[in-house]
């Protein structure tokens, strides 16, 4: 099971790392104020995603790193069933974890909660990555024995997540697989048609819950009802637009004084801006887009299907969320829940991701070049 004796890609783990770091020097920052009002301690935020985020992120990865990836190929059935189990557990009373009506969290001892929708993000990789490894593009294409299976899977995936409900991380898992499955060959039409059947879908969850639909005419009129449905982006907005070029300074935020809405998770970017400023926000931009290029030059250099299609499953997956994350909080896109990967407080969403790099990292130890 261990990997062979070549060098890691040490460009991807600089990036990562660099991120990381910025990461929780921000979230030292942002989640004082929320921490000392919530639980008299301004430092639990950032102790809480060492203890529960980075120590376990740094063994996964060192874990995966080290496991030759052709072990989780080996066990994909079985990574998948592990997938539709922990996102079971979620409606299981007495592990269930939910706040409010949505049940996306389930207990371990009392003493903290998993999300498992993160978890599903690597483990459904894994099953994609080698269920359409398995087959040549042929297979992919046909619609018996590529388009219904595919849909068969995502789509028990997708019910289970908008039962809890999560849209925000099963946008990211939907978006994931697509990418995943169009590099693997499949037909463009197939690939629109099922974009078009979200979008239809998406409107109709819009038109069936008030409070998505309000946040959607938020989204497009954020003026609308700034104290009210409208507080999150327009408080956003002010965090970003008062740091101008170059921020009011670290530690100097005004808008995490309980003024933001989920200062050190969802909305952490817009603490990013207003205490570093536009350059620093952009620089933060620009690195992900560096990690982007990065995975693409290690899944082009993959020594097989199964291991192209896992990186470029991490890529789509960490960009994408990390740009409909900064692009709910510029009032690119609507509101989604979603934290940024590396940065936002979560200890799940850290470890998970972490783990997912340490796979690529050996993979890029077996590259061809």
């Amino acid at each position: 099971m261990r990997s062979s004796t070549g060098s890691i890609d040490y460009v991807l783990f600089g990036i990562v790392l660099a991120i990381i770091i910025f990461g929780l020097i921000m979230l030292l920052s942002a989640s004082a104020p929320s921490g000392y009002e919530q639980f008299g301690d301004s430092y639990y935020f950032i102790k809480h995603q060492i203890i529960f985020g980075l120590i376990p992120g740094i063994a996964a990865m060192v874990f995966f790193a080290r496991i030759n990836y052709t072990f989780w190929q080996k066990h994909a059935w079985n990574l998948l069933i592990l997938s539709i189990i922990l996102l079971v557990l979620v409606f299981i009373p007495g592990i269930s974890a939910g706040i409010g009506t949505a049940h996306s969290w389930i207990s371990v001892g009392g003493y903290f909660s998993v999300q498992p929708s993160e978890i599903v993000k690597l483990t459904f990789l894994f099953y994609l990555a080698a269920w359409l490894g398995q087959r040549d593009e042929r297979g992919v294409r046909d619609m018996h024995s590529g388009f219904l299976p595919f849909i068969g899977v995502l789509g028990t995936i997708m019910i289970l997540m908008l039962l809890q409900p999560d849209v925000g991380t099963l946008a990211v898992i939907t978006a994931m697989a697509l990418v995943v499955y169009f590099i693997a060959g499949a037909p463009v039409v197939y690939v629109a048609g099922l974009i078009s059947a979200g979008i239809a879908g998406l409107a109709i969850m819009i038109k069936a819950a008030p409070y998505r639909a309000a946040r959607f005419t938020t989204f497009l009129n954020p003026e609308l009802d700034p104290q009210g449905i409208g507080y999150h982006i327009n408080q956003a907005l002010l965090a970003i637009g008062s740091g101008g070029f170059f921020g009011l300074g670290y530690g100097h935020s005004r808008q995490k004084f309980q003024y933001l809405p989920e200062v050190s998770a969802d909305s952490i970017f817009a603490i990013i801006g207003e205490e570093l400023g536009f350059v620093v926000s952009l620089l933060v931009v620009l690195l992900f887009l560096v990690l982007f290029w990065r995975l693409l030059h290690i899944a082009s250099h993959a020594p097989d299907k199964f291991s192209k299609y896992f990186v470029v499953g991490v890529a789509s997956w960490v960009t994408l969320q990390a740009f409909v994350n900064i692009g709910s909080m510029v009032a690119l896109m609507p509101m989604t829940g979603v934290p940024l990967p590396f940065i936002s407080y979560g200890g799940t969403s850290l470890a998970i991701s972490m783990a997912a790099i340490g796979v690529v990292l050996n993979i890029s130890r077996n590259s061809r070049g």
